[in-house]
Formats: C-alpha cells, structure tokens, sequence
C-alpha cells in the first residue's frame, strides 16, 4: 500500500493517479492526501474521503463514512502488492502515470538520428556515458530523478552519442535535450 501513498510534499497538491489490475479488470484510481492521514480516494471517478493509518508493518486502518476497515497488504515486487480486506484477496498491479509514460515511450522501435529529451522535470543524478562512446539499445544512458523516483534512460538504437546537453547535478525542464545517439553506419 506504500506505493499509492504520496509523500508529505504532496500534501494538498493534484491526486496521484494510478491504474490499478485485477485480473482482466483494469481501475483508474486517484490520491490525494487532504490532512493527516486523511485522502481523497477517487475511483473511476467516484471521490471519498477516508482516514487510513498504519497499525502494523502490513496492516492499515481505513474509515470510510463510519465505517472501518482493516487492511493487510502484502508488497509484490516493485509494482505489486495482494490487498486481504474483508475476507477478500485482491491480487492488484499498480503502474502509476509517469511509469506507464516511460513504458510507452520505451516501447517506440526508433530509426535515424535520436535526440533524447527530458519526458519530466527532473535532477541529472548520473550520465553513463561521454561523446563518442558506443552504445547499444536499451543501454543506460543518464539517470534523471524525476518525482522523487530515479529513472535511467536508455539508448533507443544502436549507436554513438554525438552529443550531451546536460551535467550531473543540473536541473532539466520537459523537453530539455539530454543526449544525442546517431545510429552507427
């Protein structure tokens, strides 16, 4: 449950949105942390207000009008998690909007001249690479840190890097170019 929580920064800002799985079934969910340990939930556009604290390592209270809920979540992996509630197991898989966005992006096949731009604000955090090195596809090319989440960027071809428009520790806007790959000849 870790992963839809945002952090204490967020409080008051724009819902965190999330795609959440079950089976074949797929939920749009939105969260929003509103006051101490209280959240905005919206489902498939239906908004609440509930309270949820941590009672335990794996167990979370919830109060939704009146009514409370214990929770036991168990982490799958990175994305995963099994939710027990009532007696029901929810087997869910949650991919937020900024890593379903990198997996549609990561998934273009790429042709010609690549320049590698900056899909989010973020902190260069490491640059893999220097001009004139060879790269392979789907090799690591910058580390940017994006939303409090590093994110490593790979080469979308075969090639060589021609040119780098940042510096480690330097701040980038959407769109800022990062890196140029030209396909080795």
């Amino acid at each position: 449950m870790e992963v839809l929580r945002p952090t204490r920064a967020d409080a008051g800002r724009a819902a965190m949105i999330y795609e959440v799985s079950e089976g074949k079934t797929t939920t749009r969910i939105g969260l929003r942390e509103v006051g101490e340990s209280v959240y905005e939930l919206s489902i498939d556009g239906k908004t609440c207000r509930v309270d949820a604290a941590r009672s335990g390592r794996m167990i979370y209270s919830v109060v939704e009008e009146g009514h409370q809920y214990e929770a036991v979540v168990y982490e799958r992996g990175s994305h995963g998690f099994d939710v027990l509630i009532a007696g029901r197991l929810f087997h869910l898989d949650a991919a937020d909007e900024r890593r379903k966005l990198l997996a549609q992006v990561s998934k273009v096949k790429a042709e010609g001249k690549q320049t590698i731009s900056a899909q989010m604000p973020g902190k260069i955090v490491k640059l893999s690479v220097a001009v004139g090195d060879a790269v392979a596809e789907g090799q690591g090319l910058v580390v940017i840190e994006a939303m409090k989440m590093e994110n490593e960027i790979p080469s979308p071809i075969d090639g060589r890097v021609v040119e780098i428009g940042v510096r480690e520790g330097e701040a980038v806007e959407t769109g800022a170019t990062l890196l140029v790959v030209e396909p080795q000849a």
